[in-house]
């Protein structure tokens, strides 16, 4: 009867200190943060430009890209890693159960004996100094500064597949512009080899136009092999293998989206490098903690219940039971211990310097997408004048043409101006869909939806 109150008081004590372990991690464990994905969902910039064969795009991208799936990899493995450091201060319960059978061996005769045993055991490190504190704390930071990087990631995922889409569909324009401009040059080419044979035009001027025609055969060949090459760059960013096409052939259905000449400063925090920078930070200073307080000594707790013996009856009827603490304090290290310190301090240093670099580039960089975006829409007004005039200058040779007062090589040539200045424009309007994206790359996601 007295062994079985005794095995019953020893399992309060175990009850106990479990308990008081468990209560000393719940209480110094921080709370993991929540993911950052929502708020970059919640702001699909790409819809400002009025595409949905951009915006299925982006979002397909988002979904299959690897580089996203890799950085959401990295995301679970920091909250493994908070997980684990949360259980810094407690081992658990560990149950041991042991059978064995020992004897003499000698002739005739044998004395083999049969023992059992069985331990429950658990232990808990107090945190006098703040260090499984700063452990956590760590891991936290840390998995903030991961699941920022995963936003940086996807950022630049929906930029890069944004900016690939546009060139496909601004490259597949340029091609039809290239197509009438070698049509136009062959008609020529034939004009011009008729009057040569009929002694109106000389051999130079028949030379001109096969340069001519060569040279407009040979653009548009580099034209059709960059929308190759833009819809290889599209499959890529969506994860695909094959070259994909970006199911839209002219750029004028786009929306450009309107932006103010002078940008809140605080729009730059919401760049995910940025919060990741700080996020850095606010582990590196933990490290330090954790750092520090591994100088100091360390307090451990232990709890056991034991018992053996001969049969299986004497492990309940022969408990016995082991409380301990335990103080251990670095005495000598040959200077591990601060020279961790010091690495730490450092670290924390160098994602200073990385975290203002970062803000001076954030900076930067959107001053260098606004100025782009200014210089591109003056581009843009100047070359809508130059096809006015081509054009103008294209309706008055027809005209002249039909009424038998010009000649069709100068219709011809006039049209190949007007082709000429409809590639520029073009290209002009890429450059400046561009630089949109690469401003709200910049600034972290779009600034507002009102678009012009």
């Amino acid at each position: 009867m007295k062994k079985s109150s005794s095995m019953l008081a020893m399992l309060r004590i175990l009850g106990l200190a479990t308990t008081i372990a468990m209560t000393g991690c719940a209480s110094s464990a921080p709370s993991a943060p929540e993911s950052t994905a929502a708020a970059i969902e919640a702001d699909p910039w790409w819809e400002t430009f009025g595409s949905p064969e951009l915006t299925a795009m982006v979002e397909e991208a988002n979904a299959q890209n690897l580089d996203v799936a890799a950085a959401g990899a990295r995301v679970r493995q920091a909250e493994a890693r908070v997980h684990d450091a949360d259980a810094g201060s407690w081992s658990g319960i560990s149950l041991g159960v042991d059978a064995g059978r020992t004897a003499r061996i000698k002739s005739g005769a044998s004395d083999a004996t049969t023992t059992y045993a069985g331990a429950l055991v658990t232990s808990y490190e107090v945190d006098l100094w703040g260090r499984l504190r700063g452990e956590s704390a760590s891991a936290v930071a840390s998995l903030r500064a991961t699941e920022f990087d995963r936003d940086a990631v996807r950022l630049s995922v929906s930029a890069g597949t944004a900016i690939a889409w546009i060139r496909a569909v601004g490259m597949q324009e340029r091609v039809v512009i290239a197509e009438r401009n070698v049509a136009d040059a062959e008609r020529l080419l034939v004009l011009v080899e008729a009057r040569n044979r009929a002694g109106a035009a000389t051999p130079l001027e028949l030379a001109q136009q096969r340069g001519i025609t060569a040279s407009q055969r040979r653009a548009l060949e580099s034209t059709r092999r960059a929308v190759l090459e833009s819809n290889v760059a599209l499959a890529t960013w969506l994860g695909r293998k094959e070259p994909m096409s970006p199911g839209l052939r002219s750029l004028e259905s786009l929306r450009l989206p309107s932006f103010d000449n002078e940008l809140p400063s605080n729009l730059l925090v919401r760049r995910p490098d940025i919060a990741r920078a700080e996020a850095q930070l606010a582990a590196a200073d933990a490290d330090i903690a954790v750092a520090r307080a591994a100088m100091l000594p360390s307090l451990s707790l232990s709890a056991a219940i034991g018992t053996g013996g001969r049969h299986w009856r004497d492990l309940i009827e022969s408990p016995i039971y082991t409380l301990a603490a335990a103080i251990a304090a670095p005495i000598f290290d040959s200077g591990r211990l601060a020279a961790t310190r010091d690495l730490s301090v450092a670290r924390r240093d160098e994602v200073l310097a990385g975290y203002r670099s970062s803000i001076v580039s954030a900076f930067a960089e959107t001053q260098s997408a606004l100025q782009a975006l200014r210089a591109h829409e003056k581009e843009i007004e100047q070359q809508d004048g130059v096809v006015k005039q081509a054009q103008r200058a294209v309706a008055i040779a027809e005209s002249r043409y039909r009424a038998g007062a010009e000649t069709l090589l100068v219709l011809l040539d006039s049209q190949r101006t007007l082709y000429t200045a409809l590639d520029e424009a073009v290209e002009l309007r890429i450059h400046r869909f561009l630089a949109s994206v690469d401003l709200y790359k910049a600034l972290g996601g779009g600034w507002g939806r009102s678009e012009g």
